[in-house]
């Protein structure tokens, strides 16, 4: 539940900047919010299977159609969220940058509660491996 609400939070972080640089509109925080947890359903649920039909494409343009998916999600979460509005499929293409830069950005390096920065995998833990190590000359 934790790694939901840090990714949510993330995400809207993201699209509150995108919002502010690119030109969306919005009507507050709460919107905001609304928004970007619509965003995170829609990539958990419809973006692979976006992405798995247009293979072709991405591969075509060497991955640069996943921008334009990235966009077009923007699109629907636009045309969903009524507080929220994407004007234009450029804006889309731009906010979808700045969306996807600042979710790694701040996905990638995260501070634990050790106070050590770890960084976030999709794995939900690392196995641990028994055995003994061989030193040389044994």
């Amino acid at each position: 539940m934790r790694n939901f609400v840090f990714r949510w939070l993330v995400t809207a972080f993201a699209v509150f900047v995108a919002a502010n640089i690119v030109g969306f509109s919005y009507t507050g925080i709460g919107c905001v919010l609304g928004a970007a947890l619509l965003l995170g359903i829609i990539n958990a649920f419809i973006r692979p299977i976006l992405l798995f039909l247009s293979i072709p494409f991405i591969l075509v343009t060497l991955g640069l159609f996943i921008l334009i998916i990235n966009a077009l999600m923007l699109k629907v979460v636009s045309e969903i969220v009524p507080c929220f509005q994407v004007h234009g499929f450029w804006r889309a293409i731009f906010g979808a940058i700045i969306v996807s830069f600042i979710s790694w950005l701040l996905s990638a390096f995260f501070r634990g509660s050790d106070g050590r920065v770890h960084i976030l995998t999709h794995h939900a833990q690392i196995k641990q491996v028994r055995g003994r190590v061989i030193e040389p000359g044994e």
